[in-house]
This record gives C-alpha cells, sequence and structure tokens, in this order.
C-alpha cells in the first residue's frame, strides 16, 4: 500500500444541502502553493476515528489544506447574517468552507470545516486566507477551552500555505481545520428570517433541533422550546466563561452557536488583574464586549433569535412577542444560579445560599481594589498560600478571610474535600497572554513549534496542580501599554 492510499478515514454526509439553497453555496476548493502541516491534534483526531498518521501523509495534508476535496464532501460557505458591534449585516463564510459532516464512531456528527480557505461570494472584498498566527491562536484558545471543560470548537490542524499574506504585516498564511457540533449561529436564523421564506425559517428550526435537540422533535411548539434550550445552554455557557476570567471580544450574533459552544477566537484572551471592565480588542473602543457585558450580551444576542423565530413561536405575532418575551426574562436568573454555583464551588462552598451572594461579591472588589491576579488568587487559596497573594496583610481582605473560614466551617464535610471541590474549580494554569505571543513568535518568526507545543502540553491539564508547572502561573512583564489583541480578518 503507497502512502496516499492509507485511509483517513473521514466518513463524511452533507445534510446542510438539505436546507434551502439560499443558505449556501457550493464551491470548489481553493488550492495553496506549497501546503506544510505544522501541528496536528492527534488525540481528536483519534476520537472522531481518524488515523493521525494518515493525515500527516500527502493526501491527508492536501485534504487538510483545502487542496483536495475529501471523499464524499461538498464543499460549501454558509450564509448568514449578524449584529456586528449592534450594526445589523449579511454576512456568511467569507474564508471558511464547510467540507460536510464526519460521523465519528459513536454517531454522532461534526462539521469539518477550513479556516482561511479562500474567497467565497461572502468576502466582501476580502482575500479568503488568514494567516498562521491568529490560526495557532485559534488552536491554542480553544484546547484551552476544551481541556477547562467548556464547550467549544477545536482545531483538529494548521498548514501553512506557502503564501504570504497582508494584515496589519506581511506574514504566512495558514488553514486551520475546525471541528464543531455544527456551524448554526444566532446570525444564520438572522438570515433566514431576514431573507428567507417562513418555510425555509422553518426548515432551519427543524434541522437545528435533529442536529442538537432531538427531544424536541415531537413536542408542542418545539421552536419556543428550541429557544429555551438554547437560552439554557447559553446561560451555562457564559457562566462558565465568567469563571475563568475569560473574554471573548467579539460577541457578535454570528458568533453565537445554537449548539452554544464557543466559537471564533480572535480577539480573545484570559484576564490576568481582575478588571470588570477588562477588554482585549483593539477595535472595541467603547468596552461593548468588556468582561462585565458579557452576560448581558449574551442575553441581547438571544434576544435577536428570539426575534427570528417569532413566525414559527406562534401565528399571533403579539402571542409569539409575549411567549418568547417570557423566555428571554428568564435568562439572567439562569446565567446567575451557574455562575453563584460555580463561584461557591471556587471558595469551596458546595450548597450556595443567599448569605454567599455578599461573601462572593466582596472578595471581587477586593481583587479589582487591589489589582489581584484572578487565576492566582484562587489557586493560591486553594493552596492555603494566601501570603503569595497581593491581597495578604490588606485590614479589608483579613476581615473577609476571617468570614469566609466561617463560612466554611458551616459545612459538615471535611477539610480535604473543600480542597478538593477547590482544585476541580479553580485552574492551575492559563494561557496566560505573555506565554501565548511567546508561542505565536516563535512559531511565526522562526518556525519554533516546541514553544507552543511545551504551552499545549501544560494547560491541556489545567487543573494539575503541578510543581512542573509553575512557571506558566507567573505574571507578564509590567508594560504601560494594555494588552490587545486582533481579529486576523
Amino acid at each position: 500500500m503507497t502512502e496516499d492510499n492509507i485511509k483517513v478515514g473521514w466518513n463524511l454526509e452533507n445534510t446542510y444541502t438539505n436546507l434551502p439553497e439560499l443558505m449556501y453555496t457550493v464551491i470548489n476548493v481553493n488550492p495553496v502553493s506549497n501546503p506544510k502541516l505544522v501541528i496536528l491534534n492527534g488525540a481528536l483526531a483519534t476520537s472522531l476515528g481518524l488515523d493521525p498518521k494518515a493525515l500527516e501523509n500527502r493526501q491527508g495534508i492536501e485534504e487538510l489544506a483545502g487542496n483536495r476535496t475529501i471523499e464524499g464532501g461538498i464543499p460549501l460557505a454558509q450564509a448568514y447574517a449578524g449584529h456586528q458591534f449592534g450594526h445589523f449585516n449579511m454576512l456568511g463564510d467569507g474564508r471558511a468552507l464547510l467540507l460536510g459532516e464526519h460521523i465519528k464512531p459513536s454517531g454522532e456528527l461534526v462539521d469539518i470545516q477550513l479556516k482561511g480557505s479562500g474567497r467565497t461570494p461572502y468576502s466582501r472584498g476580502g482575500d479568503g486566507r488568514a494567516g498562521l498566527g491568529p490560526m495557532l491562536r485559534e488552536y491554542i484558545i480553544s484546547e484551552s477551552m476544551h481541556a477547562l471543560g467548556i464547550p467549544t470548537t477545536r482545531s483538529l490542524s494548521v498548514v501553512t500555505t506557502g503564501e504570504d499574506i497582508m494584515r496589519e504585516t506581511v506574514g504566512p498564511g495558514a488553514v486551520m481545520t475546525r471541528i464543531a457540533s455544527s456551524h448554526l449561529r444566532v446570525g444564520t436564523f438572522q438570515f433566514a428570517a431576514k431573507w428567507g421564506s417562513i418555510n425555509d425559517l422553518k426548515d432551519l428550526a427543524d434541522y437545528a433541533i435533529e442536529r442538537h435537540y432531538p427531544i424536541l422533535l415531537d413536542k408542542e411548539n418545539r421552536y419556543l422550546l428550541l429557544l429555551q434550550e438554547v437560552i439554557e445552554h447559553q446561560a451555562a455557557l457564559i457562566a462558565k466563561w465568567q469563571l475563568v476570567g475569560f473574554i471573548h471580544g467579539v460577541m457578535n450574533t454570528d458568533n453565537m452557536t445554537i449548539s452554544s459552544e464557543t466559537i471564533d477566537y480572535g480577539p480573545c484572551a484570559f484576564m490576568d488583574t481582575y478588571d470588570s471592565k477588562t477588554v482585549f480588542s483593539s477595535i472595541d473602543t467603547h468596552g461593548r464586549y468588556a468582561y462585565e457585558n458579557q452576560p448581558n450580551i449574551a442575553a441581547w444576542n438571544l434576544a435577536r433569535l428570539a426575534e427570528s423565530l417569532l413566525p414559527l413561536i406562534h401565528e399571533d405575532q403579539e402571542e409569539a412577542v409575549k411567549l418568547a418575551t417570557e423566555k428571554i426574562g428568564a435568562f439572567p436568573e439562569k446565567y446567575e444560579t451557574y455562575w453563584l454555583t460555580g463561584m461557591g464551588n471556587k471558595l469551596g462552598i458546595f450548597n450556595i445560599e443567599e448569605e454567599d451572594i455578599p461573601l462572593i461579591d466582596n472578595l471581587l472588589q477586593l481583587m479589582e481594589k487591589y489589582r489581584a491576579d484572578y487565576t492566582n488568587t484562587f489557586r493560591l487559596m486553594t493552596l492555603d498560600k494566601l501570603e503569595e497573594t497581593v491581597l495578604f496583610g490588606k485590614k479589608d481582605f483579613d476581615q473577609w478571610y476571617e468570614k469566609w473560614l466561617a463560612r466554611l466551617e458551616k459545612q459538615d464535610v471535611s477539610k480535604e474535600f473543600i480542597q478538593q471541590l477547590m482544585q476541580k474549580s479553580n485552574p492551575a494554569v492559563i494561557p496566560r497572554n505573555h506565554r501565548v505571543e511567546e508561542a505565536i513568535e516563535a512559531a511565526v518568526n522562526n518556525q519554533d513549534y516546541s514553544v507552543l507545543k511545551s504551552l499545549l502540553k501544560v494547560i491541556s491539564k489545567p487543573y494539575d496542580y503541578s510543581s512542573d508547572h509553575m512557571d506558566y502561573t507567573s505574571l507578564p512583564p509590567d508594560t504601560s501599554r494594555p494588552y490587545k489583541t486582533f481579529c486576523g480578518t
């Protein structure tokens, strides 16, 4: 058997092509000149039922680069709309191709998408390509989110193209292969509601239910229940973001999935010093997507989904609005429940009570007042090493600390149980911004991927309180300029 005949293990369906034709455009692959595989997620490949060795061969690399179509696939660009920083636009996959839906050994369908694969009818004048740096950033952050237990799309591979692209500077181009439960977005429903018929919208909603919430298929008013399910899952997702200090950066409606997986890692980052107003995106000049605003923006986005579904929820618009409004109105309480439970776990409190809310709020206020590092504060509390935090010795913190100890003593559990709960809830390591930049710069400027691989190894076990990981808990050097990230488009 020759190298090229080794089977990767792809098993593709093309269910998206069953939707109305206005929802997508079939496109031929757009080859690149000299594809080279720079990183492959072997563990993910294996879990998908793929052969990592075959993906590393010439045929596999050409498929991952978009130089040849995977057998059984129908490459297409999806159409969708979106509110970008509050402004509604017609969008779509401007630099991505959905190759098909791969059937995992479990029978589950997952989207196989190339990002940076070239121009599409939705490119809006762009080149459709992606830079190596942003693709590596998405690989790092999405794999970190997965390890943290946060629903997310994942990165199977990054392939350089042998071609340079121009963004802020000239740099190497790359194509990333992204795995997702689906790429259905709030913006997908906005598109169907704006430019399609009611039947088109119904077909899309039925498809989403079948893909993600099949238990609803035989339920009465399944479209209202679809909205309810997305609200519930998004409340849980955003709470998980807040609990680890993750800031998405571009929470446009086209970046919110119906599956409630985190998607599109552009100007995203994890917070170091606790500041509720932290913004990392270079273009978010007014702080619309700041850390403290993420729950409210999620609710705003979900309201846009509700608006899109109104014709399906009830034939009487007034009644549809009433029903949808009731569901959207439940989001804040759902989010608060998930967040409070999570914060309780971070503090070793396994059964949150009303009296715990001011205890949590006061800690965050003290962290913000004294510019404490978010992740390290909880890590050191878990290790009972508060003397290493900037809070140590502060009178108001000492008072808070006594209240916390008194709260823990009310629980009829051992200290070991409390510490185990805290360790499972407080990551020891996150992908620190300076570490991410260090890995990207080594790869892009020197073709050195060892720094990247070392970082990935550490963040793959974020709750492992190993002494080997201590270097990755250190803070970035002081700088007069706040850390900024860019979307890469």
